[in-house]
C-alpha cells in the first residue's frame, strides 16, 4: 500500500503555490488545503464586523465562532465561511493587503494552525501557505519552497486580477506583492521562512507543468 504523505508547499505571494497545490493534489488524489485562503477568510469575516487587525482578543473570539471549510467543485476547491461561498470575495486586492496584517496576529495564527493540523494529521494532504513546513507540519515527509522574482509574481497576480475583470495597474500590483513580501518576512510571529529541509524551486522561467513534474518526481521518491 502506498503511504499517504503530508506535503507542505511554502513560498511568497504569487509563486504559484495555490495552482500547484491544486494540481498536485489532483494528480495524487489528495486533499488540498489552501491555508492562505483560511487567513483571507478570517480577514473577510473581521472586516464585516469591524474588528481591527491589531485586536488580538477580538480576532481570537471571532476565530472561535466562525466555520471555515473547503469543498471540491470538479477540479477546484471552494472556500466557505459560515455556509457562504466566499471564494471570490477573499481574492480582492483589499483582502490581500488586510490578510497580511490579520495573519501576523498570534491569536489568529494559533487558531488556524490548530485547524490546519486537524485537517492534515492523517496524511494524504497537500497544504500550502507561508509556514507549513516550518511551523504547522515541521515533520512533513515532503516540503517544497516555491519562489520567483517579484516582477514575475507581480505579473502573474496582475494577469489573474485582469481575468477577473478588475481594474488594476501592473506597477502598483508589483509594488503590493513586494510590500506583502516584506510584511510576511518581517512579522514577529511565524514569519515566512524556507525550512532547512525544503526543496527550493524557482519558477521564474518555468511553466506550471514543468514545476508540477519536478514535484511529482520528488513525491514518488518519498512514497
Amino acid at each position: 500500500m502506498v503511504k499517504k504523505l503530508i506535503i507542505a508547499i511554502d513560498g511568497p505571494s504569487g509563486a504559484g503555490k495555490s495552482t500547484l497545490s491544486r494540481l498536485l493534489s489532483n494528480r495524487l488524489n489528495y486533499i488540498n488545503i489552501d491555508t492562505g485562503a483560511m487567513y483571507r477568510t478570517v480577514a473577510l469575516a473581521a472586516s464585516r464586523v469591524g474588528i481591527a487587525s491589531d485586536d488580538g482578543s477580538g480576532l481570537k473570539r471571532l476565530c472561535a465562532k466562525i466555520e471555515i471549510h473547503f469543498e471540491r467543485n470538479g477540479q477546484f476547491e471552494t472556500v466557505w465561511l459560515n455556509g457562504e461561498n466566499v471564494s471570490e470575495l477573499i481574492r480582492t486586492p483589499e483582502m490581500s493587503m488586510l490578510t497580511s496584517a490579520i495573519a501576523a496576529c498570534p491569536e489568529v495564527r494559533d487558531s488556524m494552525v490548530d485547524l490546519q493540523r486537524q485537517m492534515g494529521e492523517n496524511g494524504g494532504v497537500v497544504l500550502e501557505g507561508r509556514d507549513i513546513g516550518s511551523v504547522v507540519f515541521p515533520d512533513a515527509e515532503v516540503k517544497f519552497y516555491l519562489e520567483a522574482s517579484v516582477q514575475a509574481r507581480g505579473r502573474r497576480r496582475y494577469d489573474e486580477l485582469i481575468l477577473k475583470g478588475l481594474d488594476v495597474d501592473l506597477a502598483q500590483t508589483i509594488k503590493e506583492v513586494q510590500t506583502r513580501d516584506e510584511a510576511d518576512s518581517e512579522r514577529e510571529h511565524a514569519p515566512l521562512v524556507c525550512a532547512d529541509d525544503a526543496i527550493v524551486i524557482d519558477s521564474t522561467r518555468l511553466t506550471i507543468e514543468q514545476v508540477l513534474e519536478r514535484m511529482i518526481d520528488v513525491v514518488k521518491s518519498r512514497q
